[in-house]
């Protein structure tokens, strides 16, 4: 439904009020700043993650944001059955999930001729196959509504091909083509499917790039920014496309880079 031309406030556009959203990968860096935001902005988060610092931090927020902003689920990821059910739970549950953010995700690195199919299987199961079939699961309730917004995490090498990880890049480029593929079945019924693709982020999956001297100092050679970017550089994206501002945007990869691909 598109917004009332004489109500375009950043609090109504960007508002997450009476929301909820479920969130994967809420316990690394970038999940939590994810986190965080869709509080501020008036979401209730369901936050699927296994950290004990996420439960410390969701205690925080809690006390921050109310007892019935925030709840935790534990989940095994690789777990396709599991998951469709958690899906169902929490829809009967919460009685609507308007927001679904496919955060979680994993890398592997090996030259291409040495990659394991046990560290192939693994990524695309993760990085892929569970990205899919949370779409689904959670797009039923949505379509039957009318109403509805998933944001997967894309990447640069959604784009680009990347060195010694071919199963992250083969993923990442598989999130961007469902997000479209998917774009292409719901944006007429309600609902809006799209992706955010980071750049060079430093975060824990970045770890072995930023320390390594040559592969570091290469990255930031072409970052128009000159840095790496940071969790807090995400959230603005995050919140947009899940917020009405974002209502006839539909099939779109929003790249927050620093200016890399365009360098």
């Amino acid at each position: 439904m598109a917004i009332a031309s004489n109500d375009l406030s950043s609090n109504s556009l960007f508002s997450l009020h009476g929301k909820t959203a479920i969130l994967t990968g809420a316990s690394g860096f970038l999940g939590r700043t994810f986190c965080r935001a869709l509080l501020v902005n008036g979401a209730r988060v369901v936050a699927l993650g296994r950290s004990e610092r996420l439960q410390t931090e969701a205690a925080a927020w809690a006390s921050e944001f109310g007892a019935d902003k925030i709840a935790i689920e534990r989940i095994d990821m690789y777990d396709v059955v599991a998951l469709n059910e958690l899906c169902d739970t929490i829809a009967t549950r919460e009685q609507r999930v308007d927001i679904l953010i496919n955060n979680a995700g994993i890398t592997r690195r090996a030259p291409a001729v040495e990659f394991s199919v046990e560290d192939w299987n693994d990524v695309i199961a993760m990085n892929l196959t569970s990205v899919f079939r949370l779409c689904q699961s959670a797009a039923r309730p949505m379509l039957e509504r009318g109403y509805g917004k998933i944001v997967n995490i894309a990447s640069l090498l959604s784009f680009q091909g990347g060195i010694t990880v071919p199963s992250y890049a083969a993923a990442k480029g598989g999130v961007a083509q469902i997000t479209k593929a998917l774009a292409n079945e719901w944006a007429s019924r309600g609902v809006q499917v799209n992706a955010i693709a980071p750049g060079y982020m430093a975060t824990e999956l970045t770890q072995a790039l930023q320390n390594d001297a040559t592969r570091n100092r290469q990255i930031l050679e072409r970052i128009p920014a000159g840095r790496w970017g940071s969790p807090e550089d995400m959230a603005g994206a995050a919140v947009f496309l899940s917020s009405p501002a974002s209502d006839y945007i539909n099939g779109h990869i929003l790249v927050v880079d620093g200016g890399w691909l365009a360098r």
